[in-house]
This record gives C-alpha cells, sequence and structure tokens, in this order.
C-alpha cells in the first residue's frame, strides 16, 4: 500500500485499531529535546566485530553470509535499553489489572520540532506538487500528510527551507511513481503496463541518450507524464545543494526501489501473497533510504565516497532503511485494505496467528533491526571517519523524526483522532 492510499483507507476495526494505538501511543523522548545540533550515535562495543556484545538478545540479524534462523511462533518481549527510547509505555502488566503485556518500538526521540519550519516548507512542496501535476485532485491530502513536516524532523541539521524542499520534492516525486503507478491511488494502476512506465522514469532518473532521429519521441511521452517531470524536476533541484556523487548515489537508490516496485506489480497481476522472507527481501529495496541517502547533502557536507560504498557501512545504513520502512508498516495497521501487504498481516497468514501475535513478531523484527543498527553505526563511528560519524549520527536522527512524524501525521492517526 502506498503512503498516500493509507491515509484514504478506512479506519480498521475497534480491536485492531485498539491495538494499534497501545503500541504507538506514548512519547518517543523527552518533552523537551536539548539534543545538540548533530547527534551522537549512542554509545557502543568499541572496534569491528563486537557488535554482537550489544545486539537483541533473541536473535541476531545474519550477515551476508549467515544463514537466518527461523522464527519463533511465540513472540519473546523486546528488550529495554538506556541508549534510546521505547515508543509506548512499558510492556509489563497494568498494575492490578492482569493486562497484557504491549509490545514496545525502540527508537530514537526526533532531535528537534519545528513547526514553523514544517510549515514553510509543506506549502512550498504542494504547490510544487500542483506546478508539476502529481496528485490531481488530491493536493489538500497531500498538505494534510505533513511531508514538509517529515522533511524538517528527519533533517534537524539544517533549517534552510530551500535545503528541507530540495529533499521534499525528491520524496515526493518518489512516492508519487507508486501512487500512480503501482497503488492507483492517484490514478488508475495498470500492472500490466508497470515495467514500461517505470523503464520510461528511469530513463528521466538516468537520462537516456537516444540518437537524434528518435529522442524527440521520448520527450514527448515523458513531457506528458506528470510523474517523469516530478523526478526531473526534483533531481534538477537538487543539483543546488548536492554534489554530482550525491546526485548519482540517489539516482542508483532509485533503480533499486523501481526493481521492487516491479515485484509488487507481479504479486498484483497474479494475485499472489508472498512469503514473509519475500516480503522482507522487497523492504529492503522497498525503504526510506532514498529519502535516507540525502542526510549529509541536506547537512551541507559530504561522506567520503569509499566510506559510504563501504560494504559495513552500506549494511548498516540498510539495516536502518529496512527497519524505518517496518514501523511505516506497524503504523499503517490502522488502516484496512485487503489487497494492503504489511508485515504484520503476512505474519498473521503465513504463521496462522492471531495479529496480536503477528504484531509482536513484527516489533521484534524491527528491534531487531535497531539494535544491530545501533550497535554496527557505534562501532564503524570509533574507526571512521568525522563525516562518517556524523552522517551515521544523522541516520540516527533521521529514524527518530521519521518516527515522530508517524505518529503525528494525519495519514496514520485517524483511528486516534476520534
Amino acid at each position: 500500500m502506498s503512503l498516500l492510499s493509507r491515509m484514504s483507507a478506512p479506519t480498521a476495526g475497534h480491536e485492531l485499531a485498539g491495538l494499534v494505538g497501545a503500541l504507538l501511543s506514548g512519547a518517543a523522548g523527552p518533552a523537551k529535546l536539548n539534543a545538540p545540533p548533530v547527534p551522537a550515535v549512542p554509545t557502543g562495543p568499541t572496534g569491528l566485530g563486537t557488535a554482537a556484545a550489544r545486539l537483541f538478545t533473541r536473535r541476531t540479524v545474519p550477515g551476508p553470509a549467515a544463514a537466518a534462523p527461523p522464527a519463533p511462533r511465540t513472540p519473546a518481549r523486546p528488550r529495554t535499553s538506556s541508549t534510546a527510547t521505547s515508543t509506548a509505555p512499558p510492556a509489563s502488566a497494568a498494575a492490578g489489572t492482569g493486562a497484557p503485556a504491549r509490545p514496545r518500538l525502540y527508537c530514537p526521540p526526533a532531535v528537534r520540532d519545528d513547526p514553523a519550519l514544517g510549515e514553510v516548507v509543506n506549502e512550498r512542496l504542494v504547490a510544487w506538487a500542483e506546478e508539476i501535476g502529481i496528485y490531481p485532485g488530491r493536493l489538500d491530502m497531500v498538505r494534510s500528510a505533513g511531508f514538509g513536516r517529515l522533511m524538517m524532523l528527519a533533517h534537524p541539521e539544517t533549517d534552510d527551507p530551500d535545503r528541507l524542499l530540495a529533499a521534499a520534492r525528491c520524496a515526493l516525486a518518489e512516492w508519487a511513481v507508486d501512487d500512480h503507478y503501482v497503488d492507483g491511488e492517484a490514478e488508475e494502476a495498470r500492472h500490466d503496463l508497470l515495467g514500461r512506465r517505470l523503464a520510461i522514469a528511469h530513463s528521466v532518473i538516468d537520462q537516456a541518450q537516444l540518437p537524434a532521429r528518435y529522442a524527440p519521441q521520448l520527450e514527448r511521452v515523458v513531457r506528458q507524464d506528470p510523474v517523469a517531470m516530478a523526478l526531473r524536476s526534483a533531481l534538477s533541484g537538487l543539483h543546488d545543494h548536492a554534489t554530482t556523487t550525491q546526485v548519482r548515489r540517489l539516482r542508483h537508490e532509485l533503480a533499486i526501489m523501481f526493481v521492487a516496485y516491479g515485484q509488487e506489480g507481479v504479486w498484483h497481476t497474479k494475485g499472489q501473497r508472498p512469503p514473509v522472507w519475500e516480503y522482507l527481501m522487497h523492504r529492503h529495496e522497498n525503504s526510506f533510504i532514498p529519502c535516507m541517502v540525502l542526510v549529509d547533502a541536506v547537512a551541507g557536507y559530504e561522506v567520503p565516497m569509499a566510506e559510504f560504498s563501504d560494504p559495513r557501512v552500506r549494511r548498516a545504513f540498510n539495516l536502518a532503511g529496512t527497519a524505518t520502512v517496518l514501523m511505516n508498516d506497524l503504523y499503517s495497521m490502522g488502516k484496512e485494505d485487503p489487497t494492503d501487504f504489511s508485515l504484520p498481516m503476512l505474519i498473521a497468514a503465513e504463521e496462522q496467528c492471531p495479529m496480536e501475535v503477528a504484531v509482536e513478531l513484527s516489533v521484534e523484527i524491527h528491534d531487531e533491526l535497531m539494535h544491530t543498527f545501533e550497535a554496527e553505526a557505534a562501532a564503524l563511528s570509533t574507526t571512521g571517519s568525522p563525516e562518517l560519524r556524523r552522517f551515521l549520527a544523522g541516520t540516527w536522527a533521521w529514524v527518530g523524526g521519521n518516527r515522530e512524524w508517524h505518529a503525528g501525521s494525519a495519514r496514520y492517526n485517524d483511528a486516534n483522532a476520534a
């Protein structure tokens, strides 16, 4: 289910809505945030290879050569830690009531909250979307989602609305591909044409170089597609604030995301329900990584390419990206859609377990990824460059800002607004 689809979907039934509220209510951190502009990655083991000392106590995320252990059918409660904040009240039973324990999400708090700055970015983003032509007739919904606020929360190292807007345009253009092509939120989805549409859109992301006789034909098609024009406009504007290498990074991440969209198209056309392992692989490729990869560009510095490309850095960064999108799945449980794919729904079907158990298993998986990212990022920070340390801290801050946005966005909180 796309980002915009989650807002327009009907609210879930009372029992599930209550579970969502119990899981996701509660402050992510102190009421007043006094963190420095560059948040510190929580302390952890020193030296590479010692990350296991900080890993989730039940299971660890396997490395590339390791085999993943089977998921248990009965989840254990995620442990607590002093280095980040759980996003729900303690999981112990309510005193004197015998109430069942509730799962908790392990996530840092947002570093800053500047609603006025977020609103400025949001209004400029909606104006851009109207000019480009994406989300016709749905701009009020785009406005109420507060994507400008998301960028403000996720990129606390800058208060420059132009930089935040550049990131917001890229994000909205990326999500428009899903909403227009895959989920049919903004226009009729044609999954039989998805591969062709993605290929044409990618010809804008990585500009196709056709012979002079044929290039105008492609250009005419691109100009008739507001999604392709949004991608072109967003990437062009990003060049004002990012290096060529940083823009190239984003182009690469978008290509990976397009592969995942094609995979989702197969599920829809074939009426398939993916197994959990395949869905998790899909979420590795279809996550918030294209947004997160701009952490250093928005802040005005650059991680050296050799470090950014290091497999250890790539692994840690991808762990955080997958965790953030699985958190999105959990926040979206309050919306029902029979065609939706989400981690809790797929676990419930595959394990033949109640939704409450599937939610707890999903939280376990999310927390495992977050604990592993925290430990490995801390280890990398002890040996990496100042830019890498800053980037990993910025990624940590992005995760916290993303969670704070989910907690307040109208896209996910209709059920709690009643």
